[in-house]
């Protein structure tokens, strides 16, 4: 999905001299949508001439965004791809760069890129120049408070188990999940899911349900190639995974297929508000 390399311009390297002209962001840039300005410069910061090679090369971008590796990955994107309409161009501080870079490098690579050199931190201005500023001190605490799912070894989808065996994961688990999850294609003949989560149930006491759905959901996209082994046809999948939130990090750490013809989850779920763990 990240196709990444060769295709970025060093943002520093651009002619600030050309002449430049403001166009309405187009419909297929959905990232740089409602952030808060509706008109782009075109050439942007990357060299993109056109509006076709913008929109070609951001939608490359658009899955990464989608995970939510970042409160700002999509600012510091969109300052790049879709600079703000002004009389001078605006880059990113070099914080903010850092900041996402540091949140999103990791769901890169476990795609199979590296953070590109074009993209290099150090190529942009530092706070006290004009640059779109970074974090606020009150997004660094939520940031650190709310867990992030992680890359991590997919685990092996279990067909055949009992309640009680279901139980005794329960037991040891933080969070039981159950998602629906089917394929979809786009425009762009990119390959994207559609994800249904249900929580069956939190011991975590500091998470709320919709916070663990939302990072269920974000899991699945960092994961890809789990969520592509889980979809294997068109057809929806029923799953339950089953994890444990370790040091600030999601870990899902077992995948149940959940078939229709099997009653022993739906069997674990009833029983597990009575069930008194050993």
């Amino acid at each position: 999905v990240f196709a990444l390399n060769g295709f970025l311009s060093a943002a520093t390297g651009f002619d600030m001299g050309l002449s430049t002209k403001c166009i309405a962001i187009p419909k297929e840039m959905g990232m740089c949508h409602k952030i808060g300005y509706s008109e782009m410069r075109l050439p942007n910061l990357l060299g993109h001439t056109s509006m076709a090679e913008v929109i070609l090369k951001s939608t490359t971008w658009q899955h990464l965004v989608h995970t939510d590796c970042h409160p700002h990955v999509r600012t510091f994107l969109c300052s790049l791809f879709a600079p703000i309409c002004l009389d001078t161009f605006i880059h990113p501080c070099r914080s903010m760069c850092v900041a996402v870079r540091d949140s999103c490098a990791p769901v890169l690579l476990c795609h199979g890129h590296p953070w590109p050199d074009s993209l290099d931190c150090n190529r942009f201005p530092r706070d006290e120049d004009v640059c779109l500023a970074p974090l606020t001190k009150e997004y660094k605490y939520l940031h650190k408070v709310i867990p992030k799912p992680a890359c991590q070894t997919c685990p092996a989808v279990e067909e055949f188990f009992t309640h009680r065996r279901v139980l005794e994961v329960f037991c040891d688990s933080n969070f039981a999940v159950k998602v629906k999850l089917s394929k979809k294609r786009t425009a762009f003949d990119d390959q994207e899911y559609n994800i249904e989560c249900q929580v069956e149930f939190i011991t975590q006491g500091s998470l709320l349900p919709y916070e663990t759905q939302s990072m269920i959901q974000q899991w699945l996209l960092i994961n890809e190639k789990c969520t592509q082994r889980m979809t294997p046809t068109h057809r929806p999948m029923v799953y339950l995974l089953v994890g444990n939130i370790e040091e600030g990090i999601i870990l899902v750490n077992q995948v149940y297929h959940w078939q229709k013809k099997d009653s022993q989850l739906t069997l674990a779920t009833q029983k597990w508000r009575y069930h008194k763990c050993l």
